[in-house]
């Protein structure tokens, strides 16, 4: 692959030739990017458009609505040292536009003024976050039939729930791990329609890069190559581009337990700090990893279904895969479908995370789950690459 030959080409060709857009996620550094808020870069017209495709927004509510989520974002470190010990929780309200912190029903007047004094919405709860996250730390322990989908800390409903597919709850082992889950917590049962599945497809063409004859989407760029998901290939596997020539190696691959893996590039390749929009909006640029909170809006590219868009549902949750247990992981409303594992989810121009697996598609839609990015980077001391 010769450099010469991809210079006169397009930004998106370049994207995918680099091997680093169709897919992935990524922070500025193991330690995360700030956003640039001192010079705020405005939203693309791409992303507008889908914003208002997806949402059902004017286009001045999309620009408001991620105006407040970039806000949201910036508040949630200081309203969580705000409430202390008292902290239940946050999420954006994108009815109200505002971050909303829950703290504990005791927690002192002072500490209720503190952090609404930061500007967040604030709510009481019963159960601190703390306790919820040993709840759920406790569930983590137990083994999971395959009837038990995911479990996940809701800071919103206050409690830990567990997602049990439909027509096996009456199932003998699900009904025992929901009994030892209830133990663990507060815990509340809801039901979901199908298991969840890995979104790794065999070799069909389109943007993709190869490992074997598995079919994934690239992840974000870090500095020596991309992220990318663990299910994809082991460390010492070989990656192809979507030309057939080689990319590079994984270098780190963990799957279950985690879903993350970064392969380093070579061989022509090289990285950069953009993802695909595929036509349905303008590629994005990268500027950093700050996390966005639960309710904020969120979208996903990748080499199969291309770009969709949700918002993020639930964080720190266990998904239980046909071939284990995947911690940690962040759910959202967004579609997927086979081969667009490893790809990106982005928030605006913040990196969150690599494409891991779901349920339903993109025809009747579904859910889907992502490995955060920031957890990828600090793992393997990888650096984002970033605009």
């Amino acid at each position: 692959m010769r450099r010469s030959r991809l210079r006169h080409l397009g930004l998106a060709t370049l994207l995918v030739l680099g091997g680093l857009t169709a897919a992935g996620a990524l922070p500025a550094s193991a330690t995360g990017a700030p956003a640039d808020t001192a010079g705020e870069q405005p939203a693309s017209a791409g992303l507008l458009d889908s914003m208002q495709r997806d949402f059902g927004l004017t286009r001045a509510e999309a620009e408001d609505r991620l105006a407040a989520e970039r806000r949201a974002t910036d508040l949630a470190p200081t309203a969580r040292r705000a409430a202390g010990e008292a902290f239940g929780g946050s999420w954006f309200d994108a009815d109200r536009g505002r971050l909303t912190v829950a703290v504990t029903s005791d927690a002192p007047a002072t500490t209720v003024r503190a952090v609404a004094a930061t500007g967040a919405h604030v709510t009481t709860v019963e159960h601190s976050a703390e306790r919820l996250d040993a709840a759920k730390a406790r569930i983590d322990r137990l083994d999971a039939p395959a009837g038990v989908s995911s479990w996940h800390v809701d800071p919103a409903a206050n409690t830990v729930v567990v997602d049990v597919v439909r027509g096996e709850r009456a199932d003998n082992d699900v009904r025992r791990f929901v009994e030892r889950a209830r133990a663990a917590g507060p815990v509340t049962v809801r039901t979901v329609s199908s298991a969840p599945s890995t979104f790794a497809a065999g070799t069909v063409g389109g943007d993709p890069y190869y490992t074997g004859n598995v079919r994934c989407s690239i992840g974000f760029s870090v500095h020596g190559g991309f992220v990318t998901a663990g299910h994809c290939g082991g460390v010492g596997g070989a990656v192809r581009g979507w030309d057939g020539s080689h990319i590079g190696t994984f270098q780190g691959s963990s799957f279950p337990g985690n879903d993350y893996a970064w392969v380093s590039v070579g061989s022509g390749w090289w990285t950069v700090p953009v993802v695909l929009g595929w036509g349905t909006v303008s590629d994005q640029l990268v500027r950093g990893s700050n996390e966005a909170p639960v309710g904020a809006s969120i979208c996903r590219s990748g080499s199969t279904t291309h770009w969709h868009c949700g918002t993020v549902l639930a964080k720190n949750e266990t998904v239980n895969y046909s071939q284990g247990a995947v911690h940690q992981m962040t759910k959202t409303s967004v579609c997927a479908e086979g081969g667009d594992s490893g790809g990106s989810f982005i928030s605006g121009d913040q990196a969150q995370g690599v494409t891991s697996g779901g349920w339903g598609n993109c025809s009747s839609g579904g859910e889907t789950w992502f490995q955060p990015v920031n957890e990828i980077l600090n793992r393997y001391g990888l650096t984002l690459h970033t605009a």
